[in-house]
């Protein structure tokens, strides 16, 4: 595994542990050029999930894209990076266990959206508005009152 401070090839492992509720292994590291620790996941590679986009494209589900729109609404709010994974897990999961193998952009949102629902409010509406692409303050406020 690369060190992403000097780029290093290699490290050794600190420590070890189950996360995702045993769907993969998190793993602490230590670059053994620098000495920077970092934090690597292995998962199970499993059939992938086409996200059908709105355009009727698909493409295959990146959880590293999902995590970037989730991190953005989440910025400066009391939600550590660990929630969102475990939050984009859970997504993964249910996807995984209704073995479903496509789902509609317009799906996938709503199912982050109902888990932002449950964390925080500011980052609910913060990806709500980027996601519905809000084009006037009525739409905002319906989706305000959606929250009450």
């Amino acid at each position: 595994m690369r060190c992403p401070s000097c780029g290093y090839p290699e490290s050794k492992v600190v420590d070890s542990r189950s996360a995702d509720e045993g769907a993969s292994i998190r793993r602490r590291r230590e670059c053994l050029e620098c000495g920077t620790r970092f934090t690597t996941y292995e998962r199970l590679a499993e059939n992938p999930i086409l996200v059908i986009k709105t355009d009727g494209s698909s493409e295959v589900f990146n959880r590293e894209k999902l995590m970037r729109g989730l991190l953005i609404a989440c910025a400066k709010r009391p939600i550590t990076p660990e929630k969102i994974d475990h939050l984009i897990a859970s997504i993964e999961s249910e996807l995984r266990s209704t073995q479903r193998t496509e789902i509609k952009s317009k799906d996938l949102g709503d199912m982050a959206l109902a888990r932002l629902a449950k964390l925080d409010d500011v980052a609910y509406i913060r990806f709500a508005s980027v996601y519905k692409d809000f084009q006037s303050v009525e739409e905002f406020s319906s989706a305000l009152g959606e929250l009450g």
